[in-house]
Order: structure tokens, then C-alpha cells, then sequence
């Protein structure tokens, strides 16, 4: 691996559901990564439930724009796409601590997260906050009242990919950020 480039997350896009299989390969070579998941009901055992995707076909990748391109171009997960954005024409790259933020609040997989689609959720009504204790401290987000939930949530974003709703946040933990 080339020393002098930084590693950065790309959102990827795995075809036909491979996201599991790409995570298994990336794992292999050692190579960081993340799927979002969240408990479902096994569809041949309905009292069981399994780990899946939360959206089938998205993973990311915390690796160098090299390492990245030998992935690709050698025949290591030829099935592995970049997300494009469609203003601009370049590769979706996530900030690190914004993934940093998202991963921490996925990663436990809570039964009571809600998960959205990009444009379903209109955060513009909300409003920036930074949580200021609790197990969510530091954490920053969009304090917002989303559909399927009687409360207002912390929302924390990947534009143009995906959002999260986190379970209540006492209002008193709520620090309000100025633009």
C-alpha cells in the first residue's frame, strides 16, 4: 500500500445483492469496512432473526484511491461500483467522522433505529444539534420529528446515500449549533 495517500471511505455499490460476499473478501485482505444492518425475521425459521443488510447492494470501503483502483481493476470484487454523485460526476467520498458518527450509531444494530432513503426526510425543518451527555454524547445531528415515530429524533445523515433516526434524545442533552 502506497504510504503517502490517506485512507479515505468510498460508498460503494455491490451488484446483485453481494454485499456480504464483498465484505467477507475485504475482510480477508484486511481491508476496513462497513455495511449498515439490522435484525430481521428469518424468513425459513420466523421465530429466528438474522443479521442483514439494512439496504441491499451498499457498502463501504476505508482504504486508500490506489488501493481502491487495484481492488477493481484486478479481478478481486470486479462486482464492486462506485457511488456517483449526480450533480457533480465524482465518486461519493464520506468524511471521516462523519462515518465515524454513523457507524457509532449503527453499530449496535437497535431494533428502534429508522432508517431513510435520500429526499425522504426534509432536514432543512430540523435542527442542528450536538448531544451533550448520555450515550450519545458528541454526537451531531438534525433534531427532527420523523414519519414513524412520535418524537422528535437525532438524524444523522451521509448525503445522498442514507439517514438514521436514533431513538429519543432528552431534549435536556440537546446543545443547539449555530450555522
Amino acid at each position: 500500500m502506497n504510504n503517502d495517500e490517506d485512507s479515505i471511505w468510498f460508498a460503494m455499490r455491490v451488484t446483485y445483492r453481494r454485499e456480504l460476499i464483498a465484505q467477507r473478501l475485504l475482510d480477508e485482505q484486511g481491508i476496513e469496512n462497513y455495511i449498515p444492518k439490522k435484525y430481521v425475521r428469518d424468513s425459513k425459521h420466523p421465530r429466528k432473526k438474522i443479521l442483514a443488510p439494512v439496504i441491499h447492494n451498499l457498502l463501504f470501503v476505508h482504504t486508500t484511491p490506489s488501493e481502491m483502483r487495484r481492488l477493481k481493476s484486478e479481478d478481486s470484487i470486479p462486482f464492486m461500483q462506485y457511488m456517483m454523485d449526480m450533480r457533480s460526476g465524482s465518486k461519493i467520498i464520506v468524511p471521516d467522522d462523519q462515518m465515524r458518527q454513523f457507524i457509532a450509531v449503527t453499530a449496535d444494530y437497535d431494533e428502534t433505529l429508522l432508517y431513510f432513503k435520500p429526499g425522504e426526510l426534509n432536514l432543512t425543518r430540523g435542527t442542528r444539534v450536538r448531544v451533550t451527555g448520555g450515550p450519545m454524547e458528541g454526537r451531531e445531528g438534525v433534531f427532527l420529528k420523523v414519519k414513524g415515530a412520535r418524537d422528535r429524533r437525532l438524524v444523522i445523515e451521509i448525503e445522498g446515500i442514507i439517514a438514521v433516526a436514533k431513538a429519543l434524545v432528552h431534549p435536556d442533552l440537546v446543545q443547539v449549533l449555530e450555522d
